[in-house]
C-alpha cells in the first residue's frame, strides 16, 4: 500500500525536527492523538517503522531518514511551485527564519528588521540571536548572518561587508590607566574576552607597515555573548576588540574610544548564508537583497 495523503508527511517532518509527537502536533495544529494516529497510518501504509520510540524522544529509523529527505524535497518543490504561480503578486508573505550574532542584531539589525517588516507586513521574522553557531541545514534556518570565511560546502554565501575589528575602551577605564600605544601594551591591561561559534578570541593580531604581531591578551572576565563584552567595556571594566559596525553609536557619542588607530587588524567578512540544496523563497531573496543594500551603505 502507498501513502494515501501526502499531507500526512508533515507529521513525519515535524516529529523528526522536534523529537516529539506532542511538539509536532502543536506545530501542525492537531491533537497528539491525531498526530500519533497519522504516524501509525503512515507506517502501516509503508509496512515499516519510521521512528524508534522511547520515553525521552522519537528517533528516526534508517527508513524514516530516507523518507524524511524525500518529504522535505517534496514540500520544497510545492513551495517553489506556489512561488512561481504567485510571482506576479505584489504581496510578500511567510516566515523568514534568521540566525544572527547577538551584538550585531542589537546594534544595527533590529531597526532594519522593523523597516523590512513595515515594507512587507505579510512577513514574519523568526529571529534566533546568539553567538553559538547553528547548523543551518539541520536547524532549518532560512538565512544566517555570520562573520568569517565560508567553510561549509552545503551553504552558499553572499558577501555583505568586510570590516576590521578595532580596540576600544570607555573613558572611565582610561582615566586611571595609561592608554596602550602598541600591541604589547595590552598585556598590562584588563582585556575583555568573548567567544563566537565555540572559539574564544584571546589572540589579537595587529599589523603596522606590513609587519604582523600577535598578543595573547588576559582579563578577569569572559563571555559567550559578545554583547556582554560590549556592556562591560561601556561600564569601564576593560578593553575590548570589536568590529566598528557594532559600536557605531558608542564611538560617535564618545562612550567608547578607539585605541591604537595606527595599528590595523585582520579583515573580518560578514556573509548572508543560505542552504545550497534548498529552494529559496522570494521573501528570503528580497530580505538578503535588502540587507546587502543596507550594509553596502555603511562602506
Amino acid at each position: 500500500m502507498k501513502i494515501e495523503n501526502i499531507s500526512d508527511l508533515r507529521v513525519l517532518v515535524h516529529t523528526a525536527r522536534t523529537g516529539s509527537l506532542t511538539a509536532a502536533a502543536a506545530a501542525i495544529g492537531v491533537t497528539p492523538a491525531a498526530a500519533s494516529a497519522t504516524l501509525k497510518r503512515l507506517e502501516t501504509q509503508l509496512g515499516t517503522r519510521l521512528f524508534e520510540r522511547s520515553t525521552r524522544a522519537m528517533r528516526l529509523t534508517p527508513q524514516g531518514q530516507i523518507l524524511l529527505e524525500y518529504a522535505n524535497r517534496a514540500f520544497e518543490l510545492v513551495a517553489e511551485g506556489e512561488s512561481q504561480v504567485t510571482a506576479d503578486r505584489a504581496d510578500v508573505v511567510g516566515t523568514i527564519r534568521v540566525a544572527a550574532p547577538s551584538d550585531l542584531t542589537r546594534a544595527i539589525l533590529l531597526p532594519w528588521l522593523d523597516e523590512f517588516i513595515r515594507a512587507h507586513p505579510g512577513v514574519h521574522v523568526a529571529l534566533n540571536v546568539g553567538d553559538r553557531t547553528l547548523d543551518i541545514v539541520r536547524d532549518e534556518i532560512d538565512l544566517a548572518i555570520r562573520y568569517g570565511e565560508l567553510s561549509d560546502s552545503r551553504l552558499i554565501a553572499r558577501h555583505l561587508i568586510t570590516t576590521r575589528p578595532v580596540v576600544v575602551a570607555a573613558p572611565s577605564y582610561l582615566a586611571h590607566r595609561p592608554e596602550p600605544k602598541k600591541p604589547s601594551d595590552l598585556l598590562m591591561h584588563n582585556c575583555l574576552i568573548f567567544s563566537r561559534g565555540g572559539r574564544s578570541y584571546r589572540a589579537w593580531r595587529f599589523a603596522r607597515d606590513g609587519v604582523w604581531s600577535e598578543v595573547r591578551v588576559r582579563g578577569d572576565r569572559s563571555a559567550d555573548d559578545a554583547s556582554l563584552a560590549r556592556e562591560w567595556a561601556l561600564a569601564g571594566a576593560g578593553i575590548v576588540l570589536r568590529t566598528p559596525i557594532e559600536m557605531m553609536q558608542e564611538l560617535a557619542s564618545g562612550a567608547l574610544v578607539r585605541l591604537m588607530p595606527e595599528w590595523e587588524t585582520e579583515p573580518y567578512p560578514l556573509h548572508a548564508l543560505l542552504p545550497s540544496g534548498r529552494f529559496v523563497p522570494n521573501r528570503v531573496k528580497l530580505f538578503v537583497d535588502f540587507l546587502a543594500q543596507k550594509f553596502g551603505a555603511l562602506k
